[in-house]
């Protein structure tokens, strides 16, 4: 059916709502670099733990796992309450996994903190909401 397709045709590589997903990684990414983040890893993965880290940064001493949230409305849900317990579980093996990346020696001495940014796209500019420590490891 692909080759009775009309030359002229766009189909679209991402799905709407992933690509604006990744349009809120990227401007948490830069908004997160202005306030002083330093990011090391955006969309970060291991081969033994499912999912995907968002952003990975150092704020001074901490370093950070960054979970985005993107809505193209404000409503009476806010997108951080998308990172439900589940969610949570899952950012915490994927850090278990990232910090295993680090000797042994200096793994214990690193200041690990979960943030999470709700990144809200309206009329062409982006609002944000960062919410430090948002959940521990517990």
């Amino acid at each position: 059916m692909g080759r009775l397709r009309a030359p002229t045709e766009h189909v679209p590589a991402t799905a709407p709502h992933l690509a604006t997903g990744l349009l809120g990684e990227r401007a948490a990414l830069f908004e997160l670099s202005r306030l002083g983040y330093v990011v090391v890893a955006r969309r970060w993965i291991s081969a033994r733990v499912r999912g995907d880290l968002d952003l990975i940064g150092w704020d001074g001493e901490w370093l950070c796992f960054i979970e985005v949230k993107t809505r193209t409305a404000r409503d009476f849900t806010p997108a951080e309450s998308a990172v439900d317990e589940v969610k949570r579980r899952t950012v915490r093996s994927l850090a278990r996994a990232y910090l295993r990346t680090f000797p042994e020696s200096e793994r214990k001495s690193i200041p690990v903190r979960f943030d999470v940014v709700s990144v809200y796209l309206l009329d062409g500019a982006a609002e944000f909401d960062i919410f430090k420590d948002a959940f521990g490891w517990r």
